[in-house]
């Protein structure tokens, strides 16, 4: 079998086999976007970091709670074939499974998961819901407000650009421009 961990397709495959809410489909496909980017900045394998975070959340539909994801997702991987640092990178994304964020990639999937998803919401309040029209000011602005997007953790997104070790507005702005690169495919 050819390996399943740099196999878009399949890996696409799997996420659309859990997965059919079209906002999760397009939160699995942003967080891929600013992962990619990372990857060729960092000089890193492309192919490998996308579809760790193409899949990060691939369990959250049917399992979506905290004794459930993304454990099964891991159980699930390790069925079909995917290595230990594929499945330990997806759990460690979430706080609560205590897998320690000892990689880059899984710093850099932590620091993209909540901010890609953010981003999303703040293009959707935009006048033409472009993210052409996202700027790092509105995303910033967004959120110290409570209320927007009020799922999305802001201290795991201040916390992934500093584990990271990335400047806050930096960070913003380049997943900014990662996900207007991909925009066609995000639906921004």
């Amino acid at each position: 079998m050819k390996d399943a961990a740099h196999d878009r397709d399949y890996c696409h495959s799997i996420l659309t086999e859990y997965t059919k809410s079209e906002s999760l489909l397009k939160h699995a496909y942003a967080v891929e976007s600013c992962v990619r980017a990372y990857a060729e900045k960092l000089n890193e394998d492309v192919k490998y970091w996308g579809n760790v975070a193409l899949l990060h959340d691939f369990d959250y539909e049917k399992y979506p709670t905290e004794t459930e994801h993304p454990y099964k997702g891991n159980e699930i991987l390790k069925e079909k074939g995917f290595d230990e640092e594929f499945r330990k990178t997806i759990l460690s994304h979430a706080d609560y499974t205590g897998e320690l964020r000892d990689t880059l990639l899984k710093k850099v999937l932590f620091a993209c998961d909540e901010l890609a998803g953010f981003i999303t919401a703040v293009t959707y309040v935009r006048p033409n819901k472009d993210i052409n029209e996202v700027e790092v000011k509105s995303v910033k602005k967004k959120m110290k407000d409570k209320a927007f997007a009020r799922a999305v953790n802001r201290d795991d997104i201040k916390n992934g650009a500093e584990q990271l070790g990335v400047d806050l507005d930096e960070h913003i702005a380049f997943c900014i421009d990662a996900m207007k690169r991909d925009k066609s495919k995000l639906g921004l």
